[in-house]
């Protein structure tokens, strides 16, 4: 059975055995093994049954380190480095030769972070290595963002959770590449394009691929409860269409009176997009234990973080 604990030094025993320990940040919980430990990285991607071409985040403790993982760093990079690490930014970056294939799926960029939770800071400072981890979940399913998540996902698979508590954005990191030095977003998170766009000029946006994905977390069915939902920007209107049905509904700050409602969450009364965030994958954990029939979520305010909530529920709802 999987033990949740806060042992630092047993989770640096384990991974230094090439096994697996997921990991508390900031964003959601990661599934977390040695760079360059074949074996460990391998079991990354069967224990979540994700596909050896979609590639993984590199976890590092100090900005200082992107020299040993990265080469040819463009400038508005380290600029975005100094602005938001430790944080909930991933720099795509043309790898360093030492960074095994198969953690970047073949290609020759690598993604990397330094997250932003004292427990996996402390951890990569007494390991001699970094860490891969996406998120501790089974491929296409919600993210983690509770240890208890993660212990319900892979019970039996892994032998430790560290626990750091509930994390405080809640959705993944943002992903930022270059191209002829110009910045590129790969994936909306837990940064607004506002923020980035503020130190580096504008965002080329290019969000989802199918085919051999250029960075971790482009592909558009993701995130997803195992109940059927959809995103509409009308719930009562959706509602009228689905009397028969046992009903959850995902809301921004307005509470819903239709009796055919069975469970509501509610992710910020007070109408914060950042609580907001931070509360949708826990409602969405949530609703998906209850055997509803369906969940529908509406669709959030399409502006700074709302952006990357409206995301997340798109790619939860596809089919």
């Amino acid at each position: 059975m999987i033990e949740i604990s806060t042992d630092i030094n047993k989770a640096k025993k384990i991974l230094e055995n090439n096994e697996l320990v997921a990991i508390p940040t900031e964003t959601v919980y990661g599934l977390a093994g040695n760079i360059y430990s074949e074996t460990a990285i391998k079991k990354i991607f069967e224990t979540k049954k994700r596909p050896f071409y979609n590639p993984l985040i590199v976890h590092i403790h100090n900005k200082k380190l992107i020299d040993e993982i990265a080469i040819n760093i463009p400038e508005k990079a380290r600029i975005l480095a100094d602005a938001f690490w430790p944080g909930s930014l991933t720099l795509l970056l043309e790898k360093n030769n030492k960074i095994p294939d198969i953690v970047t799926a073949g290609r020759n960029s690598v993604a990397v972070r330094v997250p932003n939770h004292p427990l996996t800071l402390e951890l990569l400072k007494v390991l001699n290595f970094p860490l891969a981890a996406p998120s501790a979940n089974p491929f296409g399913s919600i993210s983690p963002t509770r240890a208890q998540h993660v212990a319900d996902y892979f019970s039996n698979d892994i032998a430790m959770v560290l626990e750091g508590g509930n994390c405080e954005n809640g959705i993944e990191s943002t992903i930022i590449g270059f191209k002829n030095d110009e910045p590129i977003m790969y994936r909306l998170g837990s940064i607004s394009i506002e923020e980035i766009e503020v130190l580096v000029g504008p965002l080329k946006v290019k969000n989802h691929s199918e085919k051999l994905p250029e960075s971790p977390g482009m592909l558009s069915r993701h995130y997803a409860p195992k109940t059927k939902t959809i995103l509409v920007e009308d719930i009562e209107k959706e509602l009228s269409l689905h009397t028969d049905k046992r009903i959850g509904v995902i809301v921004f700050k307005t509470i819903i009176d239709k009796t055919n409602i069975n469970y509501t969450e509610i992710l910020s009364e007070k109408g914060d997009l950042k609580q907001a965030m931070s509360n949708l994958y826990a409602a969405m954990h949530r609703l998906d234990k209850l055997k509803l029939d369906l969940i529908i979520a509406q669709k959030f305010p399409e502006e700074g973080l709302g952006k990357s909530i409206n995301d997340r529920l798109e790619r939860a709802t596809k089919e």
